[in-house]
């Protein structure tokens, strides 16, 4: 029953808006023209989202935190709105935190703790953080909300069910992504909702950075770290868009930190392989002495080798201008789907290798405007963007924002282009594109080149070369004839309506059946010259983005 009472409450709220979005697609679902809307008419179905979705509880509150830093998906509008929702949370009352910390400890909370505050520093959709003394140290207690697990569990197999039909309805590459991020959240809201895999992880980064002492996060205390509890240090310092004072009477500076922030997203991403992905100001603290402190390590990314290796060719292709090199790396990393044929994604890779030439080249764009390019050309085109580009987005897009907050002059490409530089010969180890091996790949692609030249020229010479009419314009030749063959028909079966009317009308002498049946043919005469012609544009292009070639 409440599985029953719960999916109708998920489906009333979420399917207006579901129907909305398609209309504004087409305007009958299925077929027609983009509905027209009047201005502001997105401004205040976002801002009713954004309520909709905070209703809607802990698991949506999560998933709409993730969304916001996805613009390949979500337009504006909608993305800021969503995004408004960060830890907008009531907190737990205290006598529920207790009882959830006395039930894993197994002991009374004044037995384990020599002082436990009851006002949470902070509270958000999953769980909430409390001061304490323990063992004469300060700390700080993280708890799981009281039967969230249940909610998620339940929330999540709902709304596969929902994407599983929107899947089937309506196949295209928003929803498809859409679904690729409910999968991905689901594995690791799983995780983050079990403290203990939160303990490793910020174990595995002292490791990984032991030797950088400018860079720290909390020590745990583990024999009293549960599935639910977190106990962990506690570390003072000022939040990263908060150190006005501090550059101002000279106790930072502002040019190393920014430097160090960069570095150390820079490392996580490309030379350790382990990324922390929940990358906003909150969570990241400049201590007294200038170390960059960093916190809640919930989500943390594995980024394995041959992923790093995909973008670093990327990257390179990008360099050397090499389209098809491009493209290769872009299936490799799943950003284009196996069923898209490489053809059809050409243009759209061209788009990205200009936005990416730009951002290479460039000493005036802002590390914001490209990203921004580059998620509305994924929004366009069928394209697919990589959780771990989407983090590594989020947080180049965080530290230009923080720069710009002290200066705006601030240049984030710049800054990324430096860094880039001086560990450059870091990530050509780490992603396992030594010298030998980066001329091993230009060696076997040389001799792929040859072959390819070779079997040319026998097959000229053997009369079997054959000419191919490029995918995308015999698709545009096919929806042309199918847009004939629909006005077509159209026109035969108006003119089938109006002589069967006006035969029906000398039998039954009825004027009702007359006049309807010629106002029906009329419509259908209309239709037929009114069947929009954006028809036959690339079915691959969808609303958002569209940019003219070259910008």
């Amino acid at each position: 029953m409440r599985r029953i009472a719960r999916g109708f409450r998920i489906l009333s709220r979420t399917l207006p808006f579901v129907f909305a979005f398609l209309r504004d697609r087409k305007r009958f679902i299925l077929v027609g023209s983009p509905a027209r809307r009047a201005p502001g008419v997105h401004e205040k179905r976002a801002q009713r989202l954004a309520g909709t979705i905070a209703s809607l509880g802990p698991t949506f509150i999560k998933l709409a935190q993730i969304f916001a830093a996805r613009a390949d998906l979500l337009p504006e509008p909608y993305l800021s709105a969503v995004g408004t929702l960060q830890d907008q949370v009531p907190p737990v009352p205290s006598d529920g935190v207790r009882q959830v910390v006395e039930a894993e400890l197994g002991r009374p909370v004044t037995e384990v703790f020599q002082e436990f505050v009851d006002e949470p520093i902070a509270a958000a959709s999953l769980g909430q953080v409390h001061r304490a003394r323990y063992q004469g140290r300060e700390v700080v207690v993280k708890v799981l909300r009281p039967g969230v697990e249940e909610m998620v569990a339940l929330d999540l197999d709902l709304s596969f069910r929902i994407l599983f039909w929107l899947n089937v309805l309506f196949p295209n590459h928003h929803i498809q992504g859409i679904t690729n991020v409910v999968r991905e959240f689901s594995v690791r809201v799983r995780e983050e909702m079990n403290f203990r895999s939160e303990a490793e992880n910020m174990a595995r980064f002292r490791k990984l950075f032991r030797g950088d002492e400018g860079v720290r996060t909390p020590d745990v205390e583990d024999e009293v770290t549960t599935r639910r509890v977190l106990v962990m240090e506690y570390l003072q310092g000022t939040k990263v868009d908060r150190l006005q004072e501090r550059f101002a009477s000279g106790d930072l500076r502002f040019e190393e930190v920014m430097d160090r922030l960069t570095g150390l997203y820079l490392r996580m991403m490309m030379m350790d392989g382990f990324l922390h992905a929940d990358p906003h100001a909150g969570n990241l603290l400049v201590a007294d002495d200038g170390t960059i402190v960093v916190l809640d390590w919930g989500m943390a990314m594995e980024i394995p080798r041959w992923t790093r290796d995909a973008i670093l060719s990327i990257a390179l292709a990008v360099e050397r201008d090499d389209l098809d090199g491009m493209i290769n790396g872009m299936y490799r990393l799943g950003m284009i789907s196996p069923e898209v044929p490489r053809g059809d994604i050409r243009e759209a890779a061209q788009e990205v290798m200009r936005i990416m030439e730009r951002a290479r080249t460039s000493h005036r764009e802002r590390v914001q405007e490209i990203v921004q390019e580059v998620w509305d050309t994924f929004y366009t085109w069928p394209l697919l963007l990589p959780q771990e580009l989407v983090y590594f987005f989020r947080a180049a897009v965080l530290l230009e924002g923080i720069g710009f907050r002290y200066d705006p002059d601030f240049n984030g490409l710049i800054l990324i282009r430096r860094v880039i530089a001086r560990h450059r010969k870091e990530i050509l180890k780490e992603t396992a594109r030594e010298p030998m091996t980066m001329a091993r790949d230009f060696m076997t692609e040389g001799l792929s080149v040859l072959r390819s030249v070779r079997d040319l020229l026998t097959r000229l010479e053997r009369e079997e070369l054959r000419v191919r009419v490029h995918p995308r314009d015999a698709q545009s030749q096919e929806r042309f004839l199918h847009l004939q063959a629909r006005r077509l028909l159209l026109s035969v079966f108006a003119t089938a309506t109006a002589v069967i009317s006006a035969i029906l009308f000398i039998a039954l002498r009825n004027v009702w059946i007359l006049s309807a049946g010629l106002l029906v043919a009329l419509v259908m005469f209309l239709l037929t010259l009114l069947i929009p012609t954006h028809l036959l544009e690339n079915p691959l292009r969808h609303a958002r983005g569209v940019r003219p070639p070259g910008r």
